[in-house]
């Protein structure tokens, strides 16, 4: 099963720019929408991460993520949006509960700097090899191995621990469990027990993943090690002023 965050093979534009442009691009996009506080450029930076992945051949996956982000972004929109008290009130509730104007719009620019702010990095994972990552940190950034090591390792475990619950949880499914209970605290009594052989079996992962980093030489491995080079290029040019251009609207606006 392709996750989420797997890399995705292709031969688009995004996919054959240079490593470290496509990290730039990606911290670039995010730290505008923390830049600015227009809430029509966020929106405006959501709809270009969406032009991004229809560039990039991902339209479908990022429609997911997309979907899977507004249903987290609507329990914080309802959570925020109570505790801004400044304002002209809009809606009253009993309990001296209100909705302000204020509240509404902030609380509409947090859940879409949240949105907005995580495509770009999910849009990188899917375009970029996890290897390639590892080693432009390496080599052009000189980040210790062992740190860039560390960060893949632990995206590449996202998808393989979201596997290993799914199949934990048909198990216990097989077995009877009803995890399809609409009672929320039923359903954390019910998950909780699954931690256990969870944690058991990453740490088997883990564990023979360290067994197998250290065969292949893992505490020799140098910025010189890699035999793959990651070449600059016009497209990577124009990505970055394209990165630039996208970070001054945010300043402007």
């Amino acid at each position: 099963m392709t996750g989420l965050l797997d890399y995705v093979a292709g031969g688009s534009f995004l996919h054959r720019l240079n490593p470290l442009t496509k990290l730039i691009l990606a911290f670039g996009i995010c730290a505008s929408c923390f830049i600015s506080d227009s809430l029509f450029l966020v929106l405006g930076i959501l709809a270009l991460n969406l032009c991004m992945a229809a560039l990039g051949g991902i339209i479908s996956r990022s429609l997911r993520i997309l979907l899977s982000l507004v249903k987290l972004s609507i329990v914080l929109f309802v959570v925020q949006i109570f505790f801004v008290r400044e304002g002209n009130v809009l809606i009253m509730f009993p309990l001296n509960i209100y909705i302000t104007d204020t509240g509404l719009l902030f609380s509409l620019l947090f859940v879409s700097r949240l949105i907005a702010a995580t495509m770009p990095l999910t849009l990188m994972l899917s375009v970029t090899r996890m290897s390639d990552i590892s080693n432009v940190l390496n080599r052009y950034l000189r980040i210790p191995y062992k740190y860039t090591f560390v960060l893949t390792t632990a995206i590449r475990f996202i998808p393989l621990f979201s596997d290993e619950m799914e199949a934990i949880m048909e198990a216990q499914i097989a077995r009877g469990v009803d995890f399809d209970t609409k009672n929320f605290l039923k359903k954390i009594r019910l998950l909780l027990p699954l931690c256990v052989p969870l944690l058991i079996s990453s740490v088997r992962k883990i564990e023979g993943g360290a067994i197998s980093a250290e065969l292949r030489g893992f505490n020799f491995r140098k910025p010189s090690s890699g035999y793959k080079r990651y070449p600059f290029g016009p497209g990577d040019a124009a990505a970055l002023v394209f990165c630039a251009a996208v970070i001054a609207a945010a300043v402007l606006v």
